[in-house]
């Protein structure tokens, strides 16, 4: 009957997924089309955008980890009757569709260094609300299963929301910019606000759908004295936590590279960024496959094994399409399926590696006698951060280096060719990178599973 009691229902599995699905339909917009809202219709310069996003991302650098740790001293000192994670969600959840509708009109009704500021201050506002909503969120998943299975399940369900999602906000926004054109901000005004209520409405079903199954531990050892600094020990003795922030900075910086110059790829080099919102539904069918087989095949092979043979086959994808761009005039629809399809190979790693971060915790709870699934998951949402921030501002400031010039009916031939570099090439090697810290950092084998799962049950006995 306990084992019954126990048992991850689908209700949990559809509300886990849809919390990443509510958070990713305003996200995924920023690391895609962001930065083009920034270029072409507020006609700001790619040098100066590049600037904000390094500023911009430094209080995210010290956000993320604060606020897991904080949600961890919260409850540490006074545990809250709701949980420790869902109260957050339910805060952060409508701040997040706010701030994000007014990061995305407000700023064009203004001029000069007016503009400026608005777009500086909102964006800071989004950013911390979207934190605020994502750590518990995720953090959430070691609260809700603590075996390998479960855990793949949530993992899955989580990436199906989030991929599903990332494919409705990819393909409205464009639809939008094709109607107004990418140089009027009312088009991005009016795609935002679609994809923030549609996000909202995602959260508030994640909230409800989901619950606190499992004790986070006020009872482990010491968890009444955590304190901001132990992540430093955890970076000094949990191994399998430092591979995982290492693939974090790899694979963030390749998502944000491909995603932030994805659309002057399609305009620029294609000649149709409309093609962009379609090219992702046809990728759609093979993705729905990997998630599916996903957690088939990682109880088979292994979860960090499914991971890692998805970064290779990614980056040989893109290597090859690559010679194919330098080589051939490639039709924008073919480029459209080859290059979702090296991405969602890559993005297996993304959407299975939660399953991993559970096993993370539960390593160095053994190791340290402590329960810090925030202040752990925050740490290495800042590993994802970083990425980010290096793969944003530095796929603005190759762009300029390429020469592009939003003001151009057409880039110069150089140009065209920098992008296919920026978009294509360059995702592949930062692929590469991601498998590496897989390959030669991870060290979670059978028989230190065996002795976390031997852990696991002396604290339930």
């Amino acid at each position: 009957m306990e084992n019954e009691k126990n048992k991850l229902k689908l209700k949990h599995k559809i509300g886990y997924g849809l919390g990443d699905a509510g958070g990713v339909m305003t996200f995924a917009l920023m690391s895609s089309t962001f930065s083009m809202y920034c270029t072409d219709a507020l006609g700001i310069s790619p040098g100066t955008i590049a600037i904000l996003l390094l500023i911009w991302n430094i209080w995210d650098f010290i956000n993320d980890p604060l606020m897991g740790a904080y949600i961890d001293r919260a409850y540490a000192r006074n545990s809250d009757p709701k949980g420790k994670f869902r109260p957050w969600i339910l805060k952060s959840a409508p701040l997040l569709c706010v701030s994000f509708i007014a990061l995305w009109s407000v700023p064009s009704l203004f001029e000069g260094l007016a503009r400026l500021c608005l777009l500086f201050g909102l964006k800071i506002i989004y950013e911390g609300s979207y934190t605020m909503f994502n750590i518990p969120m995720g953090s959430l998943l070691s609260a809700m299963a603590d075996n390998d299975e479960d855990r793949a399940a949530l993992s899955s369900a989580r990436g199906v929301g989030s991929a599903g999602a990332t494919l409705i906000s990819l393909f409205i926004m464009p639809l939008f910019l094709k109607k107004y054109g990418e140089s009027n901000a009312v088009g991005y005004a009016i795609g935002a606000a679609v994809c923030a209520f549609i996000g909202l409405a995602m959260c508030m079903a994640h909230y409800f759908m989901t619950e606190e199954r499992i004790d986070t531990g006020t009872g482990s050892k010491g968890s009444d004295n955590i304190r901001l600094t132990d992540i430093l020990e955890v970076v000094k003795v949990n191994r399998p936590f430092v591979a995982l922030c290492v693939h974090g900075l790899f694979i963030c910086m390749m998502q944000y590279v491909g995603n932030t110059l994805n659309n002057y790829m399609y305009a620029d080099v294609l000649g149709d960024i409309s093609i962009a919102a379609y090219g992702t539904l046809l990728s759609a069918p093979a993705m729905i496959i990997i998630f599916i087989t996903g957690p088939m095949i990682a109880k088979r092979i292994g979860l960090e094994r499914l991971i890692r043979y998805g970064l290779l086959i990614s980056c040989i994808l893109y290597v090859a399409l690559y010679g194919a761009l330098m080589l051939f005039n490639v039709n924008p629809w073919v480029y459209a399926v080859c290059s979702n399809t090296a991405m969602g190979f890559a993005f297996i790693s993304i959407y299975m590696q939660w399953g991993l971060v559970g096993e993370a915790i539960d390593y160095n709870e053994m190791i340290t006698g402590k329960r810090t699934e925030g202040s752990i998951y925050g740490t290495f949402n800042l590993s994802r951060r970083v990425g980010q921030t290096i793969g944003n501002s530095a796929a603005m400031l190759l762009l300029g280096l390429v020469g592009y010039n939003g003001a151009l009916a057409a880039q110069s031939a150089a140009t065209v060719s920098g992008i296919k570099t920026l978009c294509v090439l360059l995702p592949g090697i930062l692929v590469l990178g991601s498998w590496a810290s897989f390959k030669f950092l991870w060290n979670m084998d059978e028989e230190m599973r065996a002795k976390v799962d031997a852990y696991k049950a002396s604290r339930k006995g």
